[in-house]
């Protein structure tokens, strides 16, 4: 510093430039990246393994896979969007592994327990279910930026695969008389017109659980949670067919609210 001036002359270190970038946006790490699609993969491998287990006539250990890929294909969305990691590559590859787990596994599945017997008949009706699945989830594909989000535009592959897997496991010991089988045509038929259709399904993704009631909530849960432990074949087929004719029953439930009060005499 120059001390006759009276000036003190500071040096100033120059700092290093920040960023722009703001945190959120930063690339994650990689490990936390592959995590869903981990869940994806896990899901897959559940569809391959029911139809393994399907091919050897182990019916009621095949069905809970469809099960277990329904539970791990809830997750890995959420986990994506939950970790900053949903890409373009993950929607691709969540597409491909239902195609196998709610398409291909529980087409493969209802045909070994129940519709083999019929022949061409009853494989060209499991591909007709392979068929509405992967219309369904194409559809999804390009329509997920211009549906309410509130609902499903046709029955959603998971729940569909679900309607299968829960009747199969309910009655385990399959059908080998092809009287029985005929009318077993309706149980791939129905849900695969009912995937491809316009019928409005309601989705549970944007269900608000901080405006009600916690402790209701958990209530409920924990009596579902031990009435499917309890009595699994039967409360699962409940839950998978209350789903299916779920709009017919909110039309009725609107109609009878609608009903204008019977006139006085």
């Amino acid at each position: 510093m120059d001390h006759g001036s009276g000036v003190r002359h500071l040096r100033v270190t120059p700092q290093p430039a920040r960023s722009s970038e703001p945190v959120a946006a930063r690339q994650p790490r990689r490990g936390v990246a592959l995590l869903p699609s981990l869940f994806t993969l896990g899901n897959m491998f559940c569809g391959y393994a029911c139809v393994i287990y399907a091919m050897r006539g182990e019916y009621d250990t095949a069905a809970p896979f469809i099960g277990i890929a329904i539970v791990l294909d809830m997750l890995d969305g959420r986990i994506a969007r939950l970790t900053g990691t949903a890409s373009e590559f993950g929607v691709q590859f969540d597409s491909m592994a239902d195609v196998i787990s709610f398409g291909m596994a529980p087409a493969a599945l209802t045909f070994a327990w129940g519709l083999s017997s019929l022949g061409r008949l009853g494989w060209a009706a499991a591909f007709l279910f392979v068929t509405g699945a992967a219309l369904r989830l194409a559809r999804f594909n390009i329509q997920t930026a211009s549906v309410d989000k509130r609902f499903f535009v046709g029955l959603p592959s998971p729940a569909a695969a679900g309607v299968l897997a829960a009747t199969v496991y309910a009655y385990p010991n399959g059908l080998t008389n092809p009287r029985w089988s005929i009318p077993a045509i309706a149980l791939v038929v129905v849900p695969a017109l009912l995937m491809v259709s316009s019928i409005r399904y309601r989705s549970f993704k944007t269900f608000d659980l901080q405006s009600r009631r916690p402790f209701r909530i958990l209530l409920f849960f924990a009596l579902l949670i031990t009435a499917v432990v309890t009595h699994p074949q039967i409360v699962l087929v409940v839950l998978a067919y209350t789903y299916l004719v779920s709009p017919l029953i909110g039309a009725a439930l609107n109609r009878l609210r609608r009903k204008p009060p019977a006139a006085e005499g």
